[in-house]
């Protein structure tokens, strides 16, 4: 094995999201994807040079979860939810 399939094998890069392809493959606007993001409902991982947010995969996950929940509660409740169910996560694997 060569080293960079020992390196990509090890940490594999990591495929980051422009809002607008977060949106296609969600299928929830561009405007939405925005909002949740200034609202702190999901967060980017990094910026372009040009001032661009770059989402993670977990963004999806996040987006679903965001769906589950808002037939019945509101965004500001969902935030709240969404960070204790974060700070409940991190808490877990440090106890891991």
């Amino acid at each position: 094995m060569t080293n960079l399939a020992a390196r990509l094998r090890a940490h594999p890069p990591v495929k980051l999201y422009r809002i607008g392809e977060v949106a296609q493959y969600s299928g929830l606007s561009r405007q939405t994807v925005h909002n949740y993001t200034i609202m702190g409902l999901i967060r980017e991982q990094e910026w372009t040079k040009g001032g661009h947010r770059l989402y993670d995969e977990t963004v999806f996950n996040s987006l679903a979860r965001i769906d589950e929940l808002k037939d019945s509660k509101t965004l500001r409740e969902i935030r709240q939810i969404l960070e204790r169910e974060k700070k409940s996560c991190s808490e877990d694997s440090i106890v891991a």
